[in-house]
């Protein structure tokens, strides 16, 4: 297990080799620590701005990173920026992102510039509530008809796909972290309870079918607070979904 005193030596490791690297234009905090709310279970997460191309300075850190201690990595794409995500032996994560010296800048409010230059960058929006909504509708046909064939394990795996839309719906309302259930422990008490409630105890289908229920009231819920014309339309064909499982 890492501790703090390990993070923060490799985090400052990874600024001092990139400060000192001629086609590095930035560096930047990002994450958790860039606003303040880093934990004892924070991982490292840095930015870099990169002059012409990224796979020499990527290949670069990479081994840099394999001498330290890294065990696994993998890359995901976002638009001109590359992430490339290492597992520690220790445990600890590190997101390394790195962008095109145009490119680079704050995309979020968690973004801290360290040295070089940052540009103006537009930021990640969330998806529109409407989308959040259609994809909870559709969850929630599949999460019948995986009951009717019989199917309770992905039925189960259809709720909490419908569920994980109405904690985004939730979260936005609320002006919380809507990715990755980040802002569903600062929702209010009263809306985490309805949430409770969504989970069933076991895979008996009717116990889905309770569990299931809640779902799809908490989905007509959101829905009316974001989008009132599209719950007007949804509400009775959800609750004939619901009541026929």
């Amino acid at each position: 297990m890492f501790t703090s005193a390990d993070r923060a030596d490799l985090r400052d490791a990874l600024i001092h080799l990139a400060t000192a690297d001629t086609r590095i234009s930035g560096v930047a905090l990002t994450g958790s620590v860039s606003i303040g709310q880093e934990d004892d279970w924070s991982d490292i997460d840095l930015a870099f701005g990169v002059k012409g191309d990224l796979s020499p300075v990527i290949q670069d850190f990479t081994a840099f990173m394999r001498d330290r201690g890294a065990v696994h990595w993998f890359e995901v794409p976002s638009g001109a920026w590359i992430y490339r995500v290492f597992l520690m032996s220790n445990t600890l994560q590190v997101d390394l992102a790195f962008a095109p010296e145009p490119d680079f800048g704050a995309r979020a409010p968690s973004f801290k510039l360290l040295f070089g230059e940052a540009h103006e960058q537009p930021h990640v929006k969330p998806p529109p509530p409407a989308s959040l909504v259609d994809w909870g509708w559709l969850f929630a046909l599949h999460v019948r008809s995986s009951l009717a064939r019989g199917r309770s394990w992905q039925a189960l795996h259809m709720l909490n796909a419908l569920r994980e839309n109405v904690i985004a719906l939730m979260c936005l309302r609320h002006d919380l972290p809507w990715r990755e259930g980040r802002g569903v422990d600062k929702l209010p008490e009263a809306l985490k309870t309805a949430l409770g409630a969504t989970l069933p105890s076991s895979r008996d289908s009717e116990e889905i079918g309770r569990a299931f229920a809640e779902a799809a009231k908490l989905l007509i819920a959101e829905a009316e607070q974001a989008t009132p014309e599209l719950a007007e339309k949804l509400r009775s064909p959800l609750a004939s979904i619901a009541s026929a499982v």
